[in-house]
């Protein structure tokens, strides 16, 4: 393979020969040295894939345990400790172009990888195959109010090939598909509230305003909930940190991650909130052909419903597993795209859209956060304490150097953080933080097989 050399000042250089092997348009897992995205295009995009049913599901989840007023608290602060992890996460792949899967070779070696990459793409093709679902229920419904003809499994197929061929163009393509998307998601999240407000004002002020809430431990529970939604992205951010421009630093990273993420997280999360606890309804497809009256209205809605599937599922469930089965299986980034959006046909989403799903859906979120947080605190320490922010990028693109294997101290780590996370599993995420982190960090320091790992830090 072709030399790589960095240093902490310049981040990387790629030399003429690896520029060559890579086609035009093509994703790869190289550094990133073109970047596409600037401040505003960067935060359009994160506004426009971040719009997530789940974050519906999961507002339907509380109903009865917090009141108005503390969800909102819940979501916003839920969004700032997303920010923040967004930021620090996702500077490796800032500053030195690189996915998220050649980050974490360095806490977890080039076999060991598979693991936590396999661990992130399995929430990614669940999600994007409930999300497709609901998307492909919302054009039926269009299709039935307009013509009268219903056939959700034929719509499903056809969105899901949509998808994936919107997907095989890359960040390119994403990239426009989020900008031009955005302002239209957030008018209709805007009119989506207003409406809902308006249909259910009574029963909203009874079931949801009124009552006492709670401050307690079922506060902080929410808060991961919504966190838990975006625990995925916080752990395979450099997929997207690559294509930033290196000048933005943390501050305003942080900065455009919260404004991006905070108004469509806190419109749906309350959204979801309401309707179930006003209807007892938490299929959003059902809710809103309810509460919107006026056919032309209801049909914008319902495609607001389908685009913002699209948005969300091409940006967060296509990208960071297909990097994985690209560095898993040693193939192109089209044919990695496919595979996925052809894997989430059996994760048989039309059981999760069903009345009872809600705390299925919650348990879910708790269940990978409980993973998730430890491979996200383990890389946080790889990157910031044992490699004091300075990445050897040579080594981790040398599968015969240092970092070839499996490097057991990573996966201890995560092990022992799982365990604290399931003890703990309602707030899992927060739980498995600390012990995973600092198990890490002293089993670097002083198991013998995991020294070489730390070579040229």
């Amino acid at each position: 393979m072709s030399e790589l050399a960095a240093d902490s000042k310049s981040g990387y250089e790629v030399t003429g020969e690896e520029i060559q092997t890579k086609k035009a348009g093509e994703e790869s897992l190289e550094p990133q040295k073109h970047r596409i995205m600037g401040n505003w295009s960067y935060l359009f995009t994160w506004m426009g894939g971040c719009v997530s049913i789940g974050t519906f599901a999961m507002g339907s989840s509380i109903v009865g345990t917090l009141n108005f007023f503390q969800a909102v608290v819940a979501m916003a602060l839920g969004c700032v400790i997303i920010g923040v992890a967004l930021t620090i996460n996702g500077m490796a792949g800032q500053k030195y172009g690189i996915p998220f899967v050649v980050q974490a070779r360095g806490a977890f070696g080039f076999a060991g990888t598979r693991v936590p990459g396999l661990i992130r793409a399995v929430p990614a093709v669940v999600w994007f195959g409930f999300q497709s679902w609901i998307g492909a229920g919302a054009l039926n419904m269009v299709s039935a109010t307009l013509f009268g003809y219903d056939n959700l499994v034929l719509f499903f197929i056809l969105f899901q090939g949509l998808q994936i061929g919107l997907s095989v163009l890359g960040f390119q393509g994403i990239k426009w598909l989020e900008n031009i998307g955005s302002g239209f998601i957030l008018a209709s999240l805007a009119y989506m509230f207003y409406s809902t407000i308006d249909k259910y004002g009574a029963e909203i002020s009874t079931t949801i305003v009124n009552i006492e809430g709670t401050w307690g431990l079922p506060f902080w529970k929410a808060t991961m909930l919504f966190l838990g939604i975006y625990s995925t992205m916080m752990l395979n951010v450099s997929d997207y940190s690559r294509e930033m421009q290196q000048s933005a630093g943390r501050g305003l990273m942080t900065g455009i991650y919260v404004a991006a993420i905070l108004p469509v997280t806190v419109f749906m999360g309350l959204i979801g909130l309401m309707v179930s606890g006003a209807t007892g309804v938490s299929d959003p497809i059902q809710v809103f052909s309810s509460a919107v009256d006026n056919t032309p209205l209801l049909i914008i809605t319902l495609l607001f419903i389908a685009f913002a599937q699209v948005t969300t599922n091409v940006l967060n469930n296509v990208v960071p597993p297909a990097y994985v089965l690209m560095d898993t299986f040693k193939i192109s980034f089209k044919k990695a795209a496919v595979a996925v959006g052809l894997v989430s046909f059996c994760t048989f989403p039309w059981e999760l859209v069903k009345e009872d799903s809600a705390a299925g859906l919650q348990l879910f979120v708790q269940s990978y956060s409980a993973f998730l947080g430890p491979i996200f605190a383990v890389m946080l320490v790889d990157y910031f304490l044992i490699r004091r922010s300075t990445l050897h990028i040579a080594d981790f693109y040398d599968e015969k150097g240092p970092l070839r294997g499996v490097n057991w101290a990573g996966m201890i780590a995560v092990l022992v953080g799982v365990v604290f996370a399931f003890m703990f599993v309602s707030v899992s995420w927060y739980a498995s933080l600390i012990p995973a982190g600092l198990t890490y960090y002293i089993l670097m320091k002083n198991m013998p097989s995991s020294q070489r790992f730390r070579a040229g830090h």
